[in-house]
């Protein structure tokens, strides 16, 4: 049975972009699993037909995805998108000393704009590809941003995103015993699905897989996760700091997991692409009927 996407008002939102805030400056040396998971995104790209003229990168953070989507569309306008102004700051950074070491990068920069999710300054139809790696699930309700992909996208544009499903951070989340929320809620592969056809996206496709990431130690683990601005950001997490009894506790559940000298995180990383198609009825509700001239009526 799948687990019910997170009610609307569960997320902190501002927590969210503070965090994302604080972690800009070194968010790169820990975004190991990041890259990883745009890697295995570009992959996918090798068994799609499209020739885009706009590319937004929806959360693109510091920009990773930002090159390799401008060198293998070299002729597409490509968009970064970030409600985080931080990130956006790294990610300008990062850029400047990557064109001084190799100036034909210059001829690929993509552009960069501060831009929330809910309420994307383009026009309908506007982008042909949209990307967001790792985005959705930090969303309070992910059903409006859908809803705002699927009206920049153009007719035929395609969709292809990655987030965290449910399993995600489950040998953390099982070590505390205090009865508090220690991660996100994350939802279910199946709920993006019903979620992508309430949007009117067409040809829905998801699949999931789950890696696993080792670390030396727990509080290293805990170190990966505030660097790289994923710590916990419910409205129903803690917000003093918890009692050194129950961090200790959860230190020593997980340390009972410990695995050839090494202590496992388990990451559930759903992928999911979809296409926009032309729309089935019109703003008033009527159902739009088409004629191919083409076609004789039998």
């Amino acid at each position: 049975m799948s687990e019910a996407p997170p009610p609307v008002g569960f997320v902190d939102t501002r927590r969210v972009r503070r965090n994302f805030s604080r972690a800009a400056a070194g968010y790169d040396d820990v975004a190991v699993l990041q890259r990883e998971i745009g890697s295995r995104m570009l992959e996918r790209l090798d068994y799609v037909k499209i020739e885009p003229q706009r590319v937004l990168d929806l959360g693109c953070g510091t920009g990773a995805s930002l090159t390799a989507l401008a060198t293998r569309y070299p002729k597409a306008q490509v968009i970064g998108a970030d409600f985080s102004e931080a990130m956006l700051g790294a990610a300008r950074g990062q850029r400047s000393q990557l064109h001084w070491l190799l100036p034909f990068m210059r001829k690929r920069q993509a552009s960069l704009l501060a831009a929330d999710a809910q309420a994307l300054p383009f026009k309908s139809g506007s982008v042909d590809l949209l990307w967001s790696n790792l985005m959705l699930h930090w969303l309070d309700d992910p059903l409006p941003v859908l809803r705002e992909m699927q009206r920049t996208l153009c007719v035929g544009g395609l969709l292809m995103f990655s987030t965290l499903g449910p399993d995600t951070l489950k040998e953390l989340r099982a070590s505390f015993t205090d009865g508090e929320v220690h991660t996100q809620r994350f939802a279910d592969m199946h709920d993006y699905g019903d979620m992508l056809l309430e949007c009117g996206f067409s040809d829905p496709v998801m699949d999931a897989e789950v890696l696993t990431v080792t670390y030396s130690t727990f509080d290293d683990l805990l170190r990966d996760l505030r660097q790289g601005g994923a710590s916990c950001a419910m409205m129903a997490r803690r917000r003093g700091l918890a009692g050194r009894s129950a961090w200790q506790a959860a230190r020593e559940a997980y340390e009972k997991r410990r695995h050839d000298g090494r202590l496992p995180a388990t990451f559930e990383v759903v992928y999911g692409h979809a296409w926009k198609a032309l729309p089935k009825t019109a703003a008033d509700g009527r159902a739009i009927v088409r004629f191919d001239p083409k076609q004789r009526l039998r």
